[in-house]
């Protein structure tokens, strides 16, 4: 069993002991922590919390323990029921809300769920706020609603549309486009919530031929379920039979999105962003953000329209605040994560489609045709596995100091840019091994690269 208390939510396994899952006593504390850090720190006038979930088995237990725990702590809960995570952190500001709990536990295996924290902007909370919560949470200081004082729960079914009618709206959608395009859509939502979601979403565009690939919400996964290509082999063998002009795959809680060319090739998660960045940044010209271990390609895009590229540290929360700091129009991760503010400050893949889909019914190319207009990077994913007893924040100081001469970025960790690739490590949180990102030309370059710095890193543990 397992339980993970982290700045980005609570996340841990179904069942075991008190403290070493998430079983519904750790459930309950974590949520009144929460809900007393919201009482003491948000700046709206309102008792409304937003509870959204995905699709996992365990999702409605939860559920009914989160919502119970928020009466009990006095909040009034608006349930959203089955909702994507974009869906859920748009309700907040639609509903004028204080905070949001979203109870997913994105690409990890079915018997995992989570618990994510929202501000009432929909969006995060940061490093600072989240540590609060977990010291709430470890004092057990948190005091429960007398009788009269206990909040009402209201369920709200509706927020799916209202999503898609956002986007919709979007002045870089144009769904004649799309329409007179006549695509046929291929999409795995690996029975999850953008089973309901997508089709609903692909419908509204004017997509009239859909092929629908595990759209059954019932939170049996019928593969791995992080969208990456060795996951994704049903759909990329749906796309090579020539029946559709682009396949869309999605994680459970559907903030990531991976395309699939029409022959089956993967357009590679690095480059969704890529190609939603090349469309937004042709039509409203300004700065990207991504974080320090996406693809290069997206800072070559972003300089050829002249604009700026900057990166953030790993995290959503981190790239959002630099997306701010920036007034980036467009940001994101290179796991498929797009941010567009038009919409709001949180990764969505119901956005991401729908830009994608303009950009290509107004490009005329087959999807790897657009593809090929892109820089070509590939990126490499390693570890190196050290004793705990090793100092990994001095050894990460002596890496920078023996590559000094190269562009060097230390704000997460440490990341190397050589002329034509980088490599890019950083010291895990909850393991004692440094996670070792590379990119160039070529994964066999890129992995070349990694080689170079590992082997460095090995003769200084040694000395």
């Amino acid at each position: 069993m397992s339980l993970i208390k982290s700045i980005s939510g609570i996340r841990g396994t179904i069942g075991g002991r008190a403290g070493e899952g998430l079983n519904p006593l750790d459930i309950v504390k974590f949520t009144a922590a929460y809900a007393t850090f919201i009482r003491k720190t948000t700046l709206v006038n309102t008792n409304k919390i937003v509870v959204g979930r995905d699709a996992r088995i365990s999702g409605e237990m939860v559920e009914k323990i989160v919502i119970g725990t928020l009466m009990g702590m006095g909040f009034d809960v608006v349930n959203i029921g089955l909702a994507t995570t974009p869906t859920t952190e748009i309700a907040v500001t639609m509903e004028k809300a204080c905070g949001g709990i979203i109870l997913t536990a994105s690409h990890n295996p079915k018997q995992w769920n989570a618990l994510k924290l929202l501000n009432e902007k929909g969006e995060f909370l940061n490093a600072a706020e989240g540590q609060e919560v977990l010291s709430i949470a470890a004092s057990e200081d948190f005091v429960f609603a007398g009788v009269d004082d206990l909040g009402k729960m209201t369920e709200n079914f509706t927020y799916t549309q209202r999503h898609i009618d956002s986007v919709l709206a979007l002045d870089l959608v144009d769904t004649d486009a799309i329409r007179k395009a006549d695509f046929t859509v291929a999409i795995d939502c690996v029975n999850s919530v953008g089973g309901i979601a997508i089709p609903a979403l692909l419908e509204a565009l004017g997509v009239k031929n859909v092929i629908k690939l595990n759209c059954e919400p019932n939170g049996h996964f019928p593969h791995n379920p992080e969208p990456l290509p060795e996951n994704l082999t049903e759909i990329a063998d749906t796309m090579k039979s020539g029946k559709a002009d682009v396949g869309f795959v999605v994680d459970p809680d559907v903030d990531r999105l991976a395309i699939i060319c029409e022959n089956g090739d993967m357009f590679v998660e690095e480059y969704t962003l890529v190609a939603v960045a090349d469309y937004v940044l042709k039509h409203t010209p300004g700065n990207t953000v991504s974080n320090l271990s996406s693809s290069r390609a997206l800072r070559d895009v972003t300089r050829s329209y002249g604009q700026q590229y900057n990166a953030s540290a790993v995290g959503e929360v981190n790239v959002v605040t630099k997306m701010k700091e920036t007034n980036a129009v467009i940001g994101g991760e290179g796991n498929g994560g797009v941010i567009y503010p038009a919409s709001h400050y949180g990764r969505d893949a119901l956005v991401g489609i729908a830009l994608f889909l303009t950009h290509l019914a107004k490009e005329g190319k087959k999807v790897s045709e657009l593809r090929a207009t892109y820089p070509s990077y590939s990126i490499a994913k390693q570890k190196i596995e050290l004793t705990p007893e090793i100092d990994v924040d001095a050894l990460l100081i002596a890496v920078k100091d023996k590559y000094s001469q190269y562009e060097i970025t230390d704000i997460d960790g440490v990341k190397i840019d050589f002329p034509d690739r980088w490599v890019h490590l950083r010291k895990s949180n909850t393991e004692p091994i440094i996670r070792v990102y590379s990119e160039a030309s070529t994964r066999a370059l890129a992995e070349e690269t990694a080689a170079g710095v590992m082997d460095v890193i090995r003769k200084m543990v040694k000395k």
